[in-house]
């Protein structure tokens, strides 16, 4: 073994770091295990999940009404945009490895491959964890860092509300939330050229490619789990979208994105699927 933790107990060890840089170096870690394949799934010992992550003091949660507006013309703006991206890489790090924690006994139950299920997500936790260096780093070259700044906690009540729901999890993070940062990654940019912040443009621009394989990733679990249980993928879909996301996905789409992603369309488009339109 490479590892003296199970795969499941170094997911949860990221779950349960609190601190930025601690919680990145854990996904790194259970991401390398993860990769090998060499690694035992899980112990009796094991702890469970927790219910919410650990998180730091700051940023302070407040409603989504209340964080900081993202004008990208002034350097505020700017910095209000990146650190409201930075607040989504740092749920999303713990988003990939409480989907290895939670829903990796019922793969392993089911007896699809719970190895690549591990390094799929465990791939994802560690581009995620990346991705939030990276956005931090930006935020201290502008004079800022995560914390600074309110944030709100509407992705991980999107993540509670699918708890126990694998094929919940995988429409409403992956499918529907990942998949609308395909739609609206591009404008912004477009908008951080335009602002001259090239800088910040560029590092957009790093994680709008490696988010179309995280939607890929939901894809093709998502196909797994509907292809298991004998059930249609679309119909399937938009019963458990009306169930978990009674909203709906968004338009306007990047149907290119989307279609590298191997999403199906049927999966958002009003005209196809069964979604409210408000």
């Amino acid at each position: 073994m490479t590892d003296a933790l199970t795969m499941r107990a170094a997911a949860v060890r990221v779950l349960t770091e609190a601190e930025p840089e601690a919680k990145c170096s854990a996904a790194e870690a259970a991401a390398a295990l993860a990769k090998t394949a060499d690694f035992a799934f899980a112990a009796k010992d094991d702890p469970a999940p927790p219910d919410r992550p650990a998180r730091p003091q700051r940023p302070p949660l407040v409603s989504p009404a209340k964080v900081a507006r993202r004008r990208l013309g002034a350097l505020d703006g700017r910095i209000a945009l990146l650190h409201a991206i930075a607040h989504i890489e740092f749920n999303a790090i713990d988003l990939a490895f409480d989907m290895i924690a939670r829903f990796g006994p019922e793969i392993r139950e089911r007896g699809l491959d719970t190895v690549q299920f591990c390094a799929d997500w465990g791939k994802v936790g560690a581009d995620e964890a990346r991705h939030f260096g990276m956005i931090n780093n930006r935020l201290h070259a502008l004079g800022a860092r995560y914390g600074d700044l309110p944030a709100h906690d509407g992705l991980w009540e999107a993540a509670s509300a699918t708890a126990a729901s694998l094929a919940g999890r995988l429409v409403v993070a992956p499918l529907i939330l990942e998949a609308r940062g395909l739609d609206v990654t591009p404008s912004m940019i477009q908008k951080l050229r335009r602002a001259g912040d090239v800088e910040s443009a560029d590092l957009l621009d790093v994680i709008y490619e490696e988010e179309i394989g995280h939607v890929a990733a939901g894809t093709r679990w998502f196909h797994a789990i509907c292809k298991d249980e004998g059930a249609e993928p679309e119909a399937t879909f938009r019963v458990l979208q009306q169930d978990f996301f009674p909203a709906g996905p968004k338009p306007p789409f990047n149907h290119g994105a989307r279609d590298l992603a191997g999403m199906p369309r049927g999966f958002y488009e009003p005209t196809l699927g069964k979604f409210p339109l408000n």
